[in-house]
């Protein structure tokens, strides 16, 4: 209902597609009316890609493939942990009219927010290489494309995507939805296929567990293709589009219905996320195959559940690659333009973090295991992002009615301490040789 609707109007002007009538709090039942509701969903399903890209593939695959079910209550807290911090993220941005970047800008020096740049970049650039390798592998996987041809094929459709999003957000709020939706239908037709034992799944999802070897590594790495810091940058900008010459009880309603977007979005991401890993523990280590790259996996799928499931992984990974890609352009953009001013195109933005991927396939450096390093940078690289986050929307004189509450708070430091905790155990065991 949400692709029929949005494509019906993806033609009209931007502005007069995005203007929005306010819902009043005096009259409650608006909140609830579907065609307003419809129009306030999007920025968090674009923001879900992020959760599902080629790197969520490498890290899931992982963990399912070496540790069975064991993993599957990483993915349940990190997405807990993302439904909060990018519930945050859009908070910051619809109560302060800017976005994260920008924020940091007016309360941080200069010489910080030069800091910050230059960590968000590093980032961006971790973020597209597992867009770009994944997509490249996708099309490589299922049409026998040479490597270095899927490489230009993705760099050529990355761009395709970029371009068109001069015709609004609404434009590719649609075409990333409709994205999503093939990477969730290619994930259903693998879960009936793979035939997982449910009960252990639903008892690993509750039960936390760590097995020894690289179950930490991994661990980390889940949790670093999950949380990612470049969509907490991004969602307090998406939200501005709907953020128009509102009064302050209706931001409120706003954050609420942005509230709901997240909900249904990042739970959508949640459920993708845990068929990866039901399925190669399903498939993978029940058959005690020991999967060290994507292509492997492609390749095992085929004699193990047959052509529809090894097609359908080679279709999510492209979907994935190439959704991801956008998002990870518009984040960009945003970076740069507000911690430091810079004004560069997309093209070029999208160029430079390309670069990364191609040395890599040129290289012949294994691209799974270069997925797995570059989440893990981005776990990294996420206190970053979620630190000032938490200083900025703790202040009342910058968020006005929506400042953080105390509990609010508190959960956020809590998360940062976990990551910086979990980022801290993963340096000593790789330091003393035991990851």
């Amino acid at each position: 209902m949400i692709i029929k609707e949005s494509c019906a109007e993806a033609t009209d002007s931007y502005e007069e597609h995005l203007t929005i009538e306010r819902i009043k709090p005096a009259n409650n039942r608006r909140l609830f009316n579907i065609k307003t509701t419809l129009k306030f969903l999007g920025p968090a399903f674009i923001i879900s890609v992020a959760y599902i890209d080629p790197g969520n593939f490498a890290t899931n695959i992982s963990g399912g493939s070496k540790y069975n079910y064991n993993l599957i209550w990483v993915i349940l807290w990190s997405n807990l942990m993302a439904i909060f911090l990018q519930s945050l993220s859009a908070k910051l941005g619809i109560a302060t009219g800017f976005n994260l970047p920008q924020m940091c800008s007016k309360v941080f020096s200069r010489r910080t927010n030069w800091c910050f740049w230059i960590v968000a970049e590093l980032a961006a650039i971790a973020t597209d290489l597992a867009e770009f390798l994944g997509a490249t592998l996708g099309f490589y996987l299922l049409f026998r494309i040479p490597i270095a041809f899927a490489g230009l094929l993705t760099a050529a459709l990355t761009l395709l995507i970029i371009y068109l999003g001069k015709y609004g957000q609404r434009v590719i709020e649609v075409m990333i939805t409709l994205l999503v939706a093939v990477i969730c239908v290619s994930y259903t037709i693998e879960l009936f296929l793979a035939k997982p034992d449910w009960s252990s799944a639903g008892l690993h999802i509750l039960i936390p567990s760590l097995p020894g070897g690289e179950a930490v590594v991994i661990a980390v790495g889940m949790l670093g293709a999950t949380v990612m810091p470049h969509v907490i940058y991004l969602h307090s900008q998406l939200v501005q589009h709907r953020n128009k010459d509102l009064s302050e009880e209706d931001r409120k309603q706003h954050l609420k219905m942005e509230r709901l977007d997240i909900t249904i979005a990042m739970n959508i991401a949640f459920i993708v996320n845990m068929a990866m890993v039901i399925v190669s523990a399903a498939v993978f280590f029940r058959n005690g195959v020991n999967i060290n790259s994507i292509e492997e996996a492609h390749k095992s799928l085929y004699p193990l559940l047959g052509a529809a499931s090894s097609g359908a992984f080679g279709l999510a990974l492209i979907a994935s690659g190439l959704s991801s890609s956008a998002v990870g352009a518009m984040a960009g953009q945003t970076i740069m333009q507000g911690f430091v001013g810079l004004n560069l195109s997309d093209n070029f933005t999208r160029l430079v973090t390309m670069f990364p991927g191609m040395i890599i396939i040129i290289m012949g450096i294994n691209p799974m295991k270069a997925l797995l390093v570059s989440q893990v940078t981005l776990s990294f690289i996420l206190p970053v992002a979620i630190i000032p986050m938490l200083i900025i929307t703790r202040r009342k004189d910058l968020m006005g009615s929506l400042v953080n509450k105390p509990l609010t708070n508190v959960v956020g430091w809590i998360i940062s301490c976990i990551i910086i905790a979990a980022n801290a155990i993963l340096l000593f065991l790789t330091f003393t040789g035991k990851a």
